[in-house]
């Protein structure tokens, strides 16, 4: 029997849901390699490798067999071939541009345990698809928003989502349509660096924040009466920022996340907020040429730069924040602890805290590979991002387990999500 690669599902997966990988018709206890590739949209190619020994009976199963050493990853990883994926060139982030069409995966099986690669035995090709069928993607672009709206299947109403990204600008779209296909109405939302949106960070009006909060409010599909803020990066102190002075926000989660205005100005009505001050002296260069910028920031509870820092006491929804203990871009699990110290402090509710070791700076759904570094739009260099690589990825199939289930509690009263599966 010739060798055969098998998935389960069999065709296609959406993007954050579990994929089972298995090879029939080895021979018994044969000796393979298994590569795993997909390109993005740009050409871009990530790869990882695994070695593995077939069973008594020539199967090879994923979750049974463990991978042995000197591959990407060792041990028993029924996933590794895609979290453990890196680019081919250095310094590439995997992210999706276009939702409506799915990634490539291939996985390769090659005879022996080269390198170089032995005869190739067996090949299949598997898609993983962002949208789920029937999940409506609607450009938004009223007034001043620029933004895309995902609506579930159904009549609804649905728990409604305003998704922020960071300092990378643009539209990203493919988080907002993953948290969609599990019963929410999400609009992601651009900022700058977006169709006729600022081109650049040098101050912000949270009366453009505002426009997409009512948008959702008066929504017949949103479901009141209060909205979710979800932010990474940058995009998690625009969301408390919103939370702290704009009504019908009922839980804001925040991946790694500044409690502190940061990069640029911030201003609503009469007031104005500063941006954190920084110190670039502070960046550390590696002999690889990345730069670590962990001590760049000013501390927000010293001297002037107590400015910078959000009155999120003003706020009054629940908050959750998603840390990542190793993460290099700024201190999150400081700005979480002393975000929670300063709620506590004016009588508010103890914020949801999880902290994750191993974990770096960019927390995505399930299964993207980790970027330990890559080009800083404000930095203007290459910067590490920390993370281990097996660590951040159950890091980010629980964060996004614990992201739904906080938005499930505080906007519909229910304790879990529907399914995604396609």
């Amino acid at each position: 029997m010739a060798a055969a690669v098998r998935f389960s599902p069999p065709a296609r997966s959406l993007f954050d849901e579990p994929l089972a990988i298995a090879v029939q018709g080895l021979s018994p206890r044969q000796q393979v390699t298994l590569r795993a590739s997909l390109q993005d949209e740009t050409g871009e190619l990530f790869e990882a490798c695994a070695r593995y020994q077939a069973e008594d009976d020539g199967e090879l199963d994923l979750a049974r067999c463990p991978a042995l050493p000197g591959g990407s990853f060792s041990g028993l990883e029924p996933m590794g071939l895609l979290w453990a994926l890196q680019p081919q060139k250095p310094f590439k982030r995997l992210v999706k541009r276009d939702v409506r069409t799915p990634l490539h995966l291939l996985v390769e099986v090659f005879e022996g345990h080269g390198p170089p690669p032995g005869q190739l035995l067996a090949q299949a090709q598997h898609e993983r698809v962002f949208l789920r069928d029937g999940v409506q993607r609607v450009p938004v672009r009223e007034g001043r928003i620029r933004a895309t709206l995902f609506l579930p299947p159904g009549n609804g109403p649905f728990p409604g989502v305003i998704d922020i990204y960071g300092t990378g600008g643009g539209l990203p779209e493919y988080r907002a349509c993953l948290l969609a296909n599990y019963g929410f109405a999400v609009l992601a939302l651009a900022y700058y660096s977006y169709e006729d949106l600022p081109k650049d960070m040098k101050e912000f009006y949270l009366e453009y924040f505002e426009e997409a909060v009512n948008y959702m409010l008066q929504h017949r599909q949103v479901e009141g009466p209060g909205i979710g803020l979800l932010g990474i990066s940058k995009g998690g102190d625009l969301c408390i920022s919103m939370a702290s002075f704009l009504k019908g926000i009922a839980a804001t989660a925040l991946i790694n996340g500044s409690v502190a205005n940061v990069g640029a100005v911030l201003r609503y009505k009469n007031v104005t907020i500063p941006p954190l001050s920084f110190n670039i002296s502070r960046i550390k260069v590696n002999e690889s040429g990345v730069a670590d910028i962990i001590d760049v920031l000013s501390n927000p509870l010293e001297g002037p730069d107590r400015q910078s820092f959000i009155p999120l006491e003003r706020a009054e929804c629940r908050f959750l924040f998603i840390v990542g203990q190793d993460d290099r871009n700024w201190k999150s699990e400081f700005f979480a602890v002393e975000g929670s110290k300063r709620l506590q402090a004016h009588g508010k509710e103890k914020p949801e805290i999880i902290c994750y070791p191993g974990a770096g700076h960019y927390i995505e759904p399930p299964f993207f590979p980790m970027c330990a570094a890559s080009k800083h739009l404000l930095v203007g260099k290459m910067v590490a991002w920390g993370g281990e690589p097996k660590a951040h990825c159950e890091a980010q199939v629980d964060a996004w387990r614990q992201i739904r289930a906080f938005f499930h509690k505080h906007l519909t009263g229910t304790q879990s999500g529907t399914c995604s599966k396609l």
